[in-house]
């Protein structure tokens, strides 16, 4: 195959480049386009050689566009009018501005691209910016395939359920050869979402009625987790630590007012489970949905501490829960989750809240690394 040149849109901290080279598809980054200044700064320190335009996409002319001549799109547009705990104002939500202005320009490109990968979250496969999509796509010739996915799929003990969009533009039909089944699309054919890993087919922040066992969690919830642990398919969470000899874990230990507020409402994981919730850009800042935190000590049993806490004075609680030792998952071991390779660093002068900020907006290079190889070979 030919050195493909790849256009990087809304290309963050640079994630879909990873996956590029982490799925061995011979490829050029020709331009990565992004407004985020400390997120361009982060792919800048990590890929010196690749030009960054630090514009909006709406400022980029189509004979911009057509010079550079791109085979491939990787693109994440914005997620926020799509998001479940958002207002999903979908077309009229101005962060869709640009994507629409992407779609309205590309009938008119010189040249389409060969292949097309998009991701973006749950609830993008409902709305009318992913309609307008779909028919702008089949409108230019491209087959095409929808995903669900997560990376317990390939393998990750995190749930991060995305949406993706594989096009291609040919008369042929894309491979099926995907972990879980989907279905190819060509413009005359209906579009149909594969069902989801199973494990991730609910988010695992939403809580299951029934009678409650402790720290807030149902027989239910209990069960689904057992079954994730029991999931021999999925590697262990001690697999994505970073060795304690290089970090001061102390500076990631939960502190006491956290504990005391939010003991009940923390997702606990342990070194050998083989599951953990997705890590938003909140994580380390806020506590409920933005991620699971590591018990350390496993000396203490996890619900002996906290059956019948509310029995207890403060002080004691605390006590109880420090025991426990949580911390915050690093940095580093988050973007091992996220499949970032041990090459991509942060600069020195990024700091820690904003490199969470940055990886919870980003996506899993393992993942895309795969679809993209479904793509293309």
């Amino acid at each position: 195959m030919d050195n493909l040149r790849v256009l990087e849109l809304y290309s963050g901290i640079g994630g879909m480049h990873y996956a590029l080279q982490e799925s061995g598809i011979p490829g050029q980054i020709v331009a990565a386009i992004d407004i985020n200044t400390t997120a361009n700064q982060i792919y800048r320190h990590n890929f010196p050689d690749t030009p960054i335009w630090n514009k909006t996409i709406e400022g980029i002319t189509l004979d911009d566009f057509n010079k550079l001549s791109f085979d491939m799109i990787l693109m994440s547009p914005p997620c926020q009018p799509f998001t479940r705990i958002g207002l999903q104002g979908d077309i009229a939500d101005l962060r869709t501005k640009s994507f629409l202005y992407i779609l309205d320009l590309f009938p008119r490109l010189c040249r389409l691209p060969r292949f097309i990968l998009l991701e973006n979250v749950k609830g993008f496969e409902k709305s009318s910016t992913r309609d307008h999509l779909v028919k702008t796509l089949k409108e230019c010739g491209y087959t095409f395939q929808e995903i669900m996915v997560s990376p317990t799929s390939v393998g990750i003990p995190n749930s991060r359920l995305r949406y993706f969009l594989i096009a291609k533009i040919s008369t042929e039909k894309i491979l099926d050869a995907s972990p879980h089944p989907t279905k190819s699309n060509s413009p005359e054919q209906s579009t149909a979402l594969c069902p989801p890993h199973p494990g991730t087919c609910q988010p695992e922040e939403e809580m299951q009625e029934g009678h409650i066992l402790y720290k807030l969690e149902t027989v239910m919830d209990a069960q689904r987790k057992r079954n994730q642990n029991n999931d021999l398919s999925i590697r262990q969470i001690q697999d994505f630590l970073e060795p304690r000899m290089e970090v001061n874990m102390e500076h990631y230990l939960l502190p006491p007012k956290i504990l005391l507020r939010y003991a009940l409402l923390l997702d606990i994981v342990q070194p050998t489970c083989r599951r953990s919730i997705c890590f938003t850009k909140g994580y380390g800042r806020y506590v409920e949905g933005t991620g699971s935190v590591l018990q350390c000590c496993m000396e203490t049993e996890l619900e002996s501490v906290f059956r019948g806490l509310d029995q207890y004075s403060e002080e004691e609680k605390l006590q109880r829960l420090l025991k426990l030792k949580l911390r915050y998952f690093t940095p580093r071991e988050v973007a091992n989750f996220m499949g970032f390779p041990q090459s991509f660093s942060f600069p020195e002068q990024i700091a820690i809240k904003q490199q969470y900020r940055v990886l919870g907006n980003s996506l899993n290079v393992v993942v895309v690394a795969k679809l993209l190889q479904l793509l293309v070979f």
